[in-house]
């Protein structure tokens, strides 16, 4: 069984073999877990859940494969490959509804911890300045600026296009600029 080709030992799987499907683990399960932990960013636990349901699932679909489509080894790794990047969205955070962040009230005229590293005017001038940003640019630049959130991560918590994300946050900061430096100049 250790002697057959990649095909044989699949189709051997296929049929219920268990020294087959032993001798499949055996000779792919460098490829499937580095591969795993590669695209899991070295998360070896999760790797490893990957490994084992990448196998299963070619135990389970043996008899759909198609040596014309390519070989044994490129099928199960794209198997492999596809579980790791459904693991890492599954890890993404979910989007923050805006409600939330309306309920939060992000923006106080209270004076916070913080306010002390920079002057009070300076920080009471920026909260008036954010304050006074049209609903959907304050979002879109609290999501940005404080939350870290790129603008394609934006655009799909807003259920946005790209663009428009990107203006939003864009046309946020420029109207700060202009306000900042407006009242600077008085």
């Amino acid at each position: 069984m250790w002697n057959a080709t990649d095909d044989s030992l699949l189709a051997s799987m296929a049929t219920g073999d268990p020294d087959a499907a032993k001798a499949f683990v055996r000779r792919f399960q460098r490829q499937v877990f580095g591969l795993a932990v590669a695209v899991l960013h070295g998360d070896a636990a999760g790797a490893e859940d990957v490994a084992q349901e990448a196998f299963v699932r070619a135990w389970r679909h043996a008899g759909n494969y198609d040596a014309r489509r390519g070989s044994v080894a490129t099928w199960l790794l794209t198997i492999t490959r596809n579980l790791a990047i459904d693991a890492l969205r599954v890890r993404r955070v979910d989007p923050v509804s805006p409600e939330l962040f309306n309920a939060m009230e992000l923006i106080s005229s209270e004076r916070r911890p913080d306010d002390a590293v920079v002057s009070q005017d300076d920080a009471a001038r920026l909260r008036d300045a954010i304050a006074e940003l049209p609903l959907e640019q304050r979002r879109a630049l609290v999501l940005a600026a404080f939350f870290g959130q790129s603008a394609r991560e934006i655009s799909e918590a807003e259920q946005i296009p790209l663009g428009t994300a990107k203006t939003r946050i864009r046309t946020a900061m420029l109207r700060l600029r202009v306000a900042l430096s407006d009242e600077r100049e008085l």
